[in-house]
């Protein structure tokens, strides 16, 4: 097997550097014996006269030759220190079946120690991996190359109890990649027809910064497909993300308290957000992205039960969506507190989309939500150069009663009917103040935001202090 003849080729070339050098050794000890044995049988030089009597002993004996330098030992390189860390050389079957989880714990601790080691998952592979923990520190450069398939426990009775938060966690890692021609496979349906609350990440980063996810796939998380919580320096590029619609809120990427992100040129298609980009987040570039089935590109919901949202500096451009029941959306709950600031839609391509235009800030997940006069204030909103095809309703803002929206723009829309459902002319536009600007289609988008509001952006700014 190649596995076999790899990791033994590996250790046989270990091996035969261990012996030269150990018979190198021993032959520079041997002729530093042979040159010192020499040294004592030496005879030794009749003295010349010098007026002294021949062969009569000299009263100042000539000091003798200094012995010569022993020879130099042979140079031997020290082996180079190994920088693939393949999970075969550990243990691992790679049949899918047998449990494959501490070899790649194991591969993953070696590598950690070396500066730019790599942990190898090998093509045309599958291995089972249970819920498990990738930490941190570890030296920089640190690569997981994913060319074969990870699978996680297919049946939902099979995961730790204690373990029902992610499937493979990276904890406080720095100047980390994943890449590979690989899968990330969920193996989620389980999960989909359980009646019972579940909060699965299938890869989540935690506490960590300037990392790379990139070409590689992930598919059918158990809830999320790749998270980042309270991290910084996010780079996802290239990637591929797909559960069937029928998957409920199984979000492709979920960004949470996570700073200077950017999440380019990717195909996803989920049973809910495309991109969800939650609170805490700020200077997040969402761009070249094709959406679809799913719910969109969303900011939220922000402000559950009360609590403080601030979302900042979000730019969302260059996206297709197919068949999405939302395009831009914003989403809060009513009571919470904060402030969403400086968010730009632009160049938004939608095909059958329900409604590509949203802010709700009377989002529920139940049929009944009680009303509350508390909201996350909204403000320096852009929707640009937005057109396709639409099923529902082309605009769709819903501010709040309290505090309206501030700062909206709608220009260079253009959204008709879907052929296929068909759709509603009329934009629904309540409590949002802002300015349109043409070419604007359906002609009900140019009487849809209000002008002025001098005053209540003063009352939004208040809002700044709870967030920064």
């Amino acid at each position: 097997m190649k596995k076999n003849r790899s990791c033994s080729l590996l250790f046989f070339m270990s091996l035969l550097v261990i012996i030269f050098v150990t018979f190198s050794m021993i032959s520079v000890e041997a002729r530093n014996k042979n040159h010192n044995k020499k040294k004592l049988h030496k005879p030794h030089k009749k003295s010349s006269n010098n007026g002294h009597t021949r062969g009569s002993p000299s009263p100042h004996p000539a000091p003798a030759p200094a012995p010569a330098p022993a020879p130099l030992p042979h140079y031997v390189p020290p082996p180079t220190r190994m920088s693939t860390f393949d999970v075969m050389c550990f243990g691992a079957k790679g049949n899918g079946i047998s449990d494959d989880s501490k070899a790649l714990l194991a591969a993953w601790q070696g590598a950690c120690k070396v500066a730019g080691a790599t942990v190898k998952i090998p093509a045309k592979l599958k291995f089972l991996i249970m819920p498990i923990n990738l930490q941190g520190p570890c030296l920089p450069g640190l690569s997981l190359q994913i060319d074969g398939t990870l699978l996680a426990p297919p049946e939902a009775s099979s995961w730790p109890k204690s373990s029902l938060f992610q499937w493979i966690n990276f904890k406080w890692m720095q100047n980390f990649t994943i890449k590979g021609s690989g899968t990330v496979d969920g193996q989620g349906s389980n999960w989909w027809t359980t009646s019972e609350p579940y909060d699965i990440q299938a890869i989540r980063f935690y506490s960590s910064n300037y990392v790379t996810v990139q070409d590689i796939r992930i598919i059918n998380s158990p809830l999320c497909h790749l998270k980042f919580d309270s991290s910084r320096g996010i780079k996802v590029n290239n990637i591929t993300i797909s559960s069937p619609e029928n998957s409920p809120n199984t979000d492709g990427i979920h960004l949470q308290n996570t700073h200077d992100a950017v999440i380019q040129h990717s195909d996803i298609g989920t049973g809910d957000d495309c991109v969800s980009i939650q609170t805490g987040c700020a200077n997040v570039h969402v761009h070249h992205i094709n959406c679809g089935p799913g719910h969109g590109i969303s900011l939220g919901g922000l402000g559950k039960d009360k609590s403080v949202a601030c979302v900042s500096n979000i730019i969302v451009e260059d996206i297709t969506m197919r068949n999405t029941l939302y395009g831009a959306r914003i989403k809060t709950w009513q009571g919470g507190i904060g402030i969403v600031k400086n968010v730009s839609f632009s160049r938004i391509q939608v095909y059958d989309v329900k409604y590509p235009i949203t802010i709700d800030q009377y989002y529920c997940d139940k049929q009944i939500c009680k009303n509350q006069t508390g909201t996350v204030v909204i403000s320096g909103v852009k929707f640009d150069q937005i057109s396709g095809t639409y099923a529902v309703q082309p605009v769709h803002l819903a501010c709040s009663n309290s505090i309206p929206c501030t700062d909206v723009d709608l220009t260079d829309i253009q959204l008709r009917p879907s052929l296929k459902y068909g759709g509603s002319q009329q934009a629904l536009c309540w409590n949002s103040y802002g300015k349109s600007q043409g070419p604007l289609l359906p002609s009900s988008i140019d009487y849809c935001l209000r002008n002025g509001g001098g005053s209540i952006k003063r009352i939004a700014r208040s809002h700044d202090s709870v967030c920064y």
